[in-house]
């Protein structure tokens, strides 16, 4: 070999090494390689597109208000897309969104099955992935049973937490009203496949037994977390249970807890027979804004908007500084009932 083409020869080598350092310096085991996808230190303009399951819910329609308000004080192009619970829906527009030619997509996919093929896209595709709410698997339809390093960065709240604190304050509210465990049922109702609903209503039992000091009968029910399904499917369990005096109702979120405080209530029981800790306060304020005695006795106030402003500002920190995003990234919540959720700022429309 000449003199000149084994130079030639030593410089490829070195510079395939180079590149290969700089890719490994790239995913290099932060928190945010699974979905380190879109490219990073943006220069131009960023566009984003929020993809949010059940759009016209009151949580997410607050959560696209505040992605909206952070990504005009950033100067983010954002567009907001209702996928009501279609999962297909969710694979048609992170497609659209690649198409194009976004730079990053925020989704709450309505189904976690979905999650691998949506990263795939956004991987293939070169745009950055960020899941709000719900969490996404990379590997598997199910986050449940996915490796800690393969889920997506996630913006929302805390499962366990929020469960704990409903939990609590239902233990505690069982203590004050001197029901007796033998004659009380707790009815945990929500959508049996989505992990951040499990987390919640497993940690609600837990902070229960320990608030209230005694184990009580608790009835799980599969609901699709809307508040008709919950009353249709609450209204059988309570008619297969007449001998219950007393119903507690707790769950993922405030629609499952109205729709049992309601099922209860239509099968005749008095409010004061009824104890609804709710995680939201979006549906538990309109119970109290009524003045009406009510089974719904306290909620969970958590505010979407908080959760979109952080989600935009989260995906925008990595597009334009580079900053990895982070495993999780929880939102703050406060306890409300009837005398305090107005103070808290629940928006009740």
């Amino acid at each position: 070999m000449s003199w000149t083409h084994r130079r030639r020869w030593t410089s490829a080598v070195l510079c395939g090494v180079s590149l290969a350092l700089a890719a490994t310096a790239c995913s290099s085991g932060k928190e945010s390689d699974t979905a380190a996808n879109g490219p990073q230190h943006q220069t131009g303009a960023i566009s984003l597109v929020y993809a949010q399951k059940q759009g016209d819910q009151e949580y997410f329609i607050g959560e696209a208000e505040g992605a909206k308000a952070k990504a005009k004080e950033l100067g983010v192009d954002l567009k907001v897309v209702n996928l009501g619970n279609d999962a297909n829906k969710a694979v048609t527009e992170v497609n659209n969104a690649i198409n194009q030619k976004a730079t990053g997509v925020i989704v709450v996919v309505p189904d976690p099955s979905v999650g691998p093929q949506v990263a795939q896209l956004t991987k293939t595709g070169g745009v950055a992935l960020l899941t709000s709410d719900d969490q996404v698997c990379t590997t598997g339809p199910d986050p449940a049973k996915c490796a800690k390093d393969q889920l997506v960065p996630r913006v929302g709240f805390s499962g366990t937490q929020m469960g704990t604190e409903v939990g609590r304050r239902a233990g505690e509210d069982f203590k004050k009203a001197g029901w007796k465990p033998e004659e009380t049922a707790i009815v945990d109702a929500w959508k049996q496949d989505v992990t951040v609903c499990t987390d919640r209503v497993q940690a609600n039992k837990k902070a229960f037994r320990e608030a209230a000091g005694v184990d009580v009968k608790v009835i799980d029910v599969g609901t699709d977390n809307t508040p008709s399904d919950a009353q249709n499917k609450i209204s059988a369990t309570v008619a297969g249970n007449r001998s219950v005096k007393n119903w507690i109702v707790m769950g993922c979120n405030d629609e499952n807890v109205s729709g049992g405080v309601a099922a209860i209530q239509n099968a005749g029981y008095a409010a004061d027979n009824v104890l609804g800790v709710g995680l939201g306060a979006y549906l538990a304020c309109k119970e109290w804004r009524g003045g009406k005695p009510t089974g719904f006795k306290a909620a969970l106030f958590i505010n979407g908007k908080d959760v979109g402003a952080l989600a935009v500002q989260t995906i925008y920190d990595y597009l334009k500084n580079g900053k990895a995003m982070p495993a999780e990234a929880f939102a703050p919540t406060t306890m409300v009932d009837s005398s305090t959720w107005q103070q808290a700022g629940v928006p009740c429309s």
